[in-house]
């Protein structure tokens, strides 16, 4: 199972405590979901998709629980590759439709007319519990994650821009800076950054999917912090091997053409020492020294010896 579903399996357990949540979720969903159905003589039936279960689930039990309605449940095959269920969910014309979807603040009367209402209604979500609940309605009816062990990416689509800005613009009014962006006809309400998320997941109740994602990310960080401790350990090894090997040619010039025996004490000194323990770094070769000598004092004496065997 993905994270995402598991993420949904979850918010899907949140049952709201005030009517007022039940209806801005119930909103939510319908709204990020559902699709007008016309059929003929003034009447129109909504229909609800969506490929999990859980959240199939959930919203057929608050819709018989606020409305006292039973949608009308048929499940089919999804047409892309894995084939999964398909959900499909309809609230009829004989449930008061139109009555429902006013309700709801999908549909507005105008000048006597049922207009459609592009945006979300101001009236669902005044109280801050509701924006939550609008949330985690419209990530259930549309909504995604990607693993965290991937990517830090949560989406929730929408079919017009108006509910898009929206959605965007609840979302920061409770703290959560949402970006938007446009794919084939879906408009996108998207989070990349992990504490937006982690907010995100808390502010509608998917508190065991926030610990995953957190406990992901730890891991994800320590195993970065050994992997750069390692590369810079491997890279500090590499070049004391280079300079080592820089050294012992330069010396080996100079035993060749005029000897050891021909540098100054100090310098021979460090020159044999070289040759016997190619592996130790400067700090080491200076603390094999009598007396002692400091990592500068290492590197200024190789380095008098290196300029000793380019004159040669």
């Amino acid at each position: 199972m993905s994270f995402s579903s598991e993420t949904k399996n979850e918010m899907s357990t949140v049952i709201p405590e005030k009517d007022c949540c039940m209806l801005a979720e119930i909103s939510g969903f319908l709204r990020t979901c559902g699709k007008v159905r016309l059929e003929g003589l003034g009447r129109m039936s909504y229909v609800l998709t969506t490929e999990n279960a859980a959240a199939a689930r959930k919203i057929i039990v608050l819709m018989k629980e606020y409305f006292g309605i039973k949608l009308e449940l048929t499940i089919g095959k999804s047409t892309i590759l894995k084939k999964n269920n398909v959900y499909e969910m309809t609230l009829s014309a004989d449930t008061n439709c139109k009555g429902i979807l006013r309700e709801a603040g999908i549909l507005k009367i105008r000048e006597g007319f049922d207009v459609f209402n592009y945006g979300i209604d101001d009236a669902l979500i005044h109280k801050k519990c509701c924006k939550k609940a609008f949330l985690r309605g419209a990530f259930l009816g549309s909504g995604s994650i990607t693993d965290p062990n991937k990517s830090y990416h949560l989406e929730i689509a929408s079919s017009n821009e108006l509910l898009s800005a929206n959605l965007m613009r609840l979302m920061e009014q409770i703290g959560i800076s949402a970006r938007e962006t446009q794919r084939r006809e879906s408009f996108l309400v998207y989070l990349k950054d992990s504490e937006l998320v982690c907010d995100f997941l808390a502010a509608t109740g998917a508190f065991n999917a926030r610990m995953s994602l957190e406990n992901t990310k730890m891991t994800k960080e320590l195993r970065n912090r050994a992997n750069r401790i390692v590369n810079c350990d491997s890279a500090n090894l590499d070049k004391t091997i280079a300079a080592s090997e820089k050294h012992i040619r330069a010396i080996e010039k100079i035993m060749a053409v005029r000897g050891l025996d021909s540098l100054p004490e100090k310098l021979a000194e460090i020159a044999e020492l070289r040759i016997n323990e190619p592996e130790l770094s400067l700090i080491d070769l200076g603390k094999m020294m009598d007396p002692p000598l400091g990592k500068s004092g290492v590197n200024h004496r190789l380095n008098k010896i290196l300029e000793i065997a380019e004159k040669l």
